[in-house]
């Protein structure tokens, strides 16, 4: 497994978070994946794949500032930064984000993420 095919895998997962892609999601989500949420909250693939088929969670904006990878032979880890603009259960919501995901090799020359942390960075702007 390449830092290549990591990199491709966390811009999929990127594109299919812009477009409420569950399919691609599904794809690309491992089952046993946890999420810890910027308020510590910890969420399941299903809670995400759900909040995205309700629309409870659309992301409208996505723009990346840097992306780092590391892969070695059975593990990866991507670290994004850069902006977001959703809305949340209703709530609009603008912030600049740091997200650390941890990658499994899928079996087929992929990846499928195990474990995902956000971060907020600096204060979020609710938009009106």
């Amino acid at each position: 497994m390449t830092e290549e095919t990591l990199r491709a895998a966390e811009r999929r997962l990127q594109a299919a978070q812009l477009a409420s892609d569950v399919a691609a999601l599904d794809e690309l989500i491992d089952d046993a994946m946890r999420f810890t949420g910027p308020d510590g909250s910890l969420s399941s693939k299903q809670d995400d794949l759900r909040a995205h088929e309700s629309g409870r969670q659309v992301v409208s904006h996505l723009q990346e500032e840097d992306l780092r990878v590391f892969a070695a032979e059975h593990v990866g880890v991507t670290w994004f930064l850069g902006t977001l603009e959703a809305t949340v259960d209703g709530q609009p919501l603008a912030a600049r984000m740091r997200y650390t995901r941890t990658w499994i090799p899928d079996g087929r020359e992929g990846w499928k993420v195990i474990a995902a942390h956000a971060t907020i960075v600096g204060s979020p702007v609710t938009k009106p």
